[in-house]
Parts: C-alpha cells; structure tokens; sequence
C-alpha cells in the first residue's frame, strides 16, 4: 500500500519540477485555471481568481501553487483514477469560505455585529430545501455591486445546476447571471438596508445548462442575517417537488436508495445513503467487497446466509451491524432483485435503514425488563417472606371469640396487589383485672419493614397491658416513644387503642392519627369524635387524650384501618357510606348473628392497602359468657 502512494507522490514532484522549469508563473496560472475550470465545470476566470485568493490564504506564491494543481491534475488522468481527482479538487473548491475584505477586519477577529461563516454554514448543513447566505461586494463608492456566497445548504442548486458547495466562493452574477438589476435584486438591496424580509412568488428562472429544465419556477425569500442575506428557494415544479418529497421520506426515515446494474457495472446512490455510510459523494459508492468489509465479524455468518437466500430468489431483508468511522450502526438492507429468464440476476435494487437508534432503545429496553423481572423477583421473594411473617406474629380467628362482657370478630383482607403487604395489625385480650383492651393499627410503607415493625409493635402492647397500664393515652405514649427510638425505615404509624369494662359497659378510647370508631345503636352509624393524638413516631413527648362512651346491648363497635374506606378512585366519604349503611342495615335486621354477618358483607379488599378489621358488641349477660373461648353465636 505505501508503495504506490509512494510513487505517485513522486510523480506529482516530477511534474510539478517539469512544469515549473518549463512554464513562468503568468502561464502556469492560465494553465492551472484551464485545468480546473474543465474539471469542475466553471468559468476559467472564476478558477483563475480562485488560485490567487487560495495563494494569498496560505501565503504563498501563486505560481508555485498553480504548479502543485497542475501536477496532481495531470498526475490524475495519467493514473485514470478520475475519483481521487475529483474528490481533491471538489474537497479544495468547498473551502472556498471567506468573507470580503470590507468584512473583515486586519487582525481576523470579526467585526462587531458579523456573523462567523462557520456558524453559518453548520446550520445550512442540517436544514432540508434550497439556502444560501451572501454577503454584499461594494464598489469605490461604498454601492453594492455584488453579492457572495459564503454558506450553503448541501441542496441548494443554480441556474448552471451547481449544487451545495460548490457554490461557496461564487458570485451571484456568475450562479444567477439573470438575477442583476431584476425585482429579487432590488428585493436584496431592500432587505439589506431596511432589515425587512421579503417574499418573491412565483419567480422564473432560465437554465443554463442542456438537462436542466428550460424554466423553473420558484418562491425565493430573502432575511437579514448579521452582515448578509439568507435566502432560501423553493422550487415548484412537478420533478422538484417529486424529489422534494422523496428527499424528505428519506430523512424523516434515515434511508436511502441504491441500484446496481449487474450487466453495466453501474452504481447509483442517492444522496441520503451517502450520509449513513458517512461517504463522500466525490468518492462514489461503496463496492461490496469494502461495505462487507465494515460489517462486524459477529454478524458475517448472518450476511453470508441473507446473501445466499437472495441468490436463490429471495427478496433480503437483513439487519446488520455495520462500523463507520468510529461508530456502530445498525443497517437494514431490504432488496430485490430483476432477473431474467434463466434466473440470472441483471439489476438490484435496494434501501438500506439505520435503525440504530431503534436496536438502541429495544436493548436498553431489553435491559430495563430484564432488571424489572429481577426486581419483581426480589419483591415476590420478599412478599412471601412478609406474608409468613405477618401469619405468625398476627393469627386471625376464624370465627368470634368471647372476651369479658365483649364478643368480637377480626377480619383481615389482604390487598389486591400481592406486592403490598402491609403493615397493619390488631390486638384483642383481657388483662389480669378482666378489662378487655382492643386496638388496631397500621405502620407505614409495605413489605417486610413495614411487617417487621408492625410485629413490635404488637407485641410490645401486649407485654405492656400485662406489665405497665390499660389506659389507652399511656399505652399509645409507650408505643410513640418506641418508633421514635427505632432505626426501622417504616418509623411511623397511626393506632386507636380501647379499654372495655364489662361491669359498667365503658369504652375508653385513644387514638394517634387513626380513623376513628364507627358506633352503630338503633340503626343509626356515627364516627365518634376523635381525641386529640398525633400519629405515633413524629414527636418522643406528645400526650395523648382519651374519649369514653357508655355501650347497651344491641350496639355495634367497628375499628378498622384505612384501607377499608380509602380508595383511589372516590373520596374518604364515598369509601366511607357503604359501610355506613351495611351496619344500619344490620343493626336493623336484629339478626342473631350480627358480626358474622358484617364481616361477611365487609370483605372486598382495596387494591392498593391490607385492611384490618375488629368488630365487637357487648355481652347481654356477661356473667354467663365463655371468656377467652370461641362462640358458636355472634
């Protein structure tokens, strides 16, 4: 490989040695502006000024200079790669973005209020249709004589069907010799001195060029911008809008189109192909044996399988990963083929997709399911654990039980959602002086801390009714200054604690952040009122008040947890009245078994929380009842 480069290199020192002895500097100008105005196809005087502005940039002399062009174009056709000299004489040509010296100052810092071209330009780069921006050339009296343009959009075009840059550098007079002393003319000099935008529609123009549509119509509007003019085309006829619209698909699907002529050789790209691969449109297309050459080797045995489906008449639609520059990209090729009779393949025609940013988004999230499919693991786990925890530390009687003076039943529903088992819990016994405490509660958050906590907290109200007090006000302080204490991540909760006297019927309650007791007498369901108490955990000193009410046979006392009345698509009152009513009705029925039929009628679990619910009712002759014991009545 270096080899050759080697001897071309040295070829272009021959001649450029050969031309420079044989030629003086005027004519080796004229002959390097001959040679490039033929390769490219413009003017000679245009290439001619364009060597010495290129000499004056790289401070050099212009006949040296003339002879390096001579000898690479001349070293070009002796070798017939007309590509390489093309690609480095368009390469050259697009650097052609200067601004006039009456724009720029000595020193080469903008000027106040100038626009550096490179902004410019690196915005053309990206927008779709036809822009140019130009800057005004003045004459000795300071009138505008021309124009310049200094940026670009890849799809602008002129009248001579120079496209993108290849217009940069160029005057307007020599891209749109019919434009000076027209209406869009003037339309510029307005612009330029008011600031005002303008429109032109329709605008004609003539062709110069044979292949090139004879007039074509379009709509040209002109802003100011910084020290120049943008103006952008939009072309109307039939063809251009067809293109038009055929360009655009294939930007808003980041596609384009290709066709290989298998009989001639030919290969045609459209333009937006050239940007996947990244590819200099002066290059031309890939040949296959280097766009498989960029496909990752963990993907060849794919494109060698696609290819041998294709060759037996299969239509490809195949996605490979493909390296360009120092990308990735992932590439879909989806082509048929025109064969002829014998099944001998003439003309393929195919578009190539980067759907990167699609096998982006479906790995990462391939990779976001699989984490939740690992968390949804971890928490099942954990919901199993917390389930069995809470079965053992907080066993629910199957049918009511008798305390002294107090029949009650418990009803625990789980929430609809396995993942949210919760932390709420209840307690029911008689103490050593044959006072009946009840409480029920709920910690905060779900899962196997909130379980955890739920656990001390009940057995610390047992330990302390036998050990410490019955009174409600305390016991909920002891219980407060405990989740105050704790490291538990669940460290806060909401409590009703009561204490039943059988002799005198006395219900005294407190409560700490928690719904209060529903009380049912006569058909008729109230919330009593609630003492003052914060939830517990918030504040290590807070005291707690108590509440009292005297119970007669035939009442209803419901305490429940919240998840019995929040829901979240109604109200705490709509979640509330249902339950109302069923123990209204209940208490109106006068039926034998009042609380098995509650808790029958009290059993839909809300999605989203545990509900905990203990119902009692006083004992018309406490001394007769079985304490501690089931009942086969309600």
């Amino acid at each position: 490989m270096a080899e050759p480069q080697q001897a071309y290199l040295s070829l272009i020192d021959e001649i450029r040695s050969a031309v420079e002895a044989e030629a003086g500097p005027r004519s080796l100008l004229d002959r390097a502006a001959g040679l490039l105005a033929g390769r490219v196809g413009c003017r000679v005087r245009e290439a001619y000024t364009y060597l010495l502005r290129l000499a004056a940039e790289q401070g050099r002399e212009p006949a040296p200079l003339a002879a390096e062009v001579i000898a690479v174009l001349e070293a070009g056709v002796g070798t017939g790669d007309d590509r390489r000299l093309r690609s480095v004489v368009d390469e050259a040509l697009r650097t052609r973005r200067r601004t006039p010296p009456a724009f720029r100052p000595a020193d080469g810092a903008p000027a106040e209020g100038e626009v550096p071209v490179r902004v410019v330009q690196t915005v053309l780069d990206s927008l779709p249709g036809g822009h140019s921006w130009v800057v005004p050339v003045r004459g000795g009296s300071g009138e505008v004589v021309d124009y310049l343009t200094e940026a670009a959009s890849p799809e602008a075009v002129d009248t001579a069907d120079r496209r993108g840059a290849h217009l940069i550098g160029m005057s307007l007079r020599e891209s749109y010799p019919n434009l000076v002393g027209g209406p869009l003319w003037q339309a510029y000099g307005q612009v330029l001195a008011d600031g005002a935008p303008r429109e032109l529609r329709p605008f004609t123009f003539r062709a110069q060029r044979p292949g090139v549509p004879a007039q074509t119509a379009y709509s040209v509007r002109v802003n100011r911008l910084g020290q120049g003019l943008l103006i952008s085309w939009t072309r109307h006829d039939p063809e251009a809008q067809l293109g038009d619209r055929l360009a655009q698909t294939e930007r808003l699907g980041n596609l384009g189109w290709g066709e290989w002529d298998l009989v001639t050789g030919r290969v045609n790209w459209s333009e937006q192909l050239y940007r996947i691969y990244e590819r200099d449109p002066a290059d031309g297309p890939l040949p296959s044996e280097e766009s498989n050459a960029m496909i990752l080797p963990e993907d060849e045995a794919l494109r060698v399988e696609a290819a041998a489906r294709f060759a037996e008449g299969e239509a490809l639609d195949v996605t490979l990963r493909v390296r360009v520059g120092d990308r990735v990209k992932h590439l879909r090729t989806v082509a048929d083929a025109l064969r002829d009779a014998t099944g001998r393949t003439l003309k393929v025609y195919g578009i190539v997709q980067d759907v990167t940013a699609r096998e982006t988004a479906r790995a990462q999230l391939a990779e976001v399911e699989r984490e939740l499919r690992e968390h949804r693991e971890s928490l099942a786990a954990e919901h199993r654990l917390a389930a069995q925890l809470q079965q053992i530390i907080l066993p629910i009687p199957e049918a009511p039980i008798n305390l002294p003076g107090l029949r009650l039943a418990v009803k625990y529903l789980p929430a609809e959602r396995a993942s949210r088992v919760g932390g709420d819990w209840y307690h029911a016994a008689h103490s050593p002086d044959c006072q009946v405490v009840l409480a029920v509660g709920d910690v905060a958050g779900h899962g196997l801390q909130a379980a955890t906590t739920m656990a001390q907290l009940r057995h610390a109200l047992s330990a302390l009714t036998v050990t410490t007090t019955t009174d409600p006000a305390l016991l909920l302080a002891h219980l407060n200054r405990l989740l105050c204490a704790s490291t538990a991540v669940a460290s806060t909760g909401t409590a009703i604690v009561a204490r039943y006297d059988p002799d005198t019927r006395a219900l005294i309650w407190a409560q700490a952040g928690h719904p209060p007791p529903l009380h049912t007498r006569a058909g008729h369901t109230v919330e009593l009122p609630r003492p003052r108490g914060p939830l517990l955990g918030a504040d290590p000193d807070v005291a707690y008040e108590t509440a009292s009410l005297m119970l007669e046979p035939g009442d209803l006392i419901l305490l429940y947890t919240d998840g019995l009345v929040e829901h979240r698509d109604r109200s705490l009152q709509q979640g509330l009245a249902p339950v109302i009513a069923t123990l209204n009705e209940i208490s109106l029925a006068g039926s034998a078994q009042p609380l098995a039929a509650l808790l029958s009628r009290l059993r839909r679990a809300n999605p989203d929380d545990d509900t905990c619910i203990v119902a009692a009712r006083p004992l018309v002759d406490a001394g007769t009842d079985n304490p501690g014991g089931p009942d086969d009545r309600s």
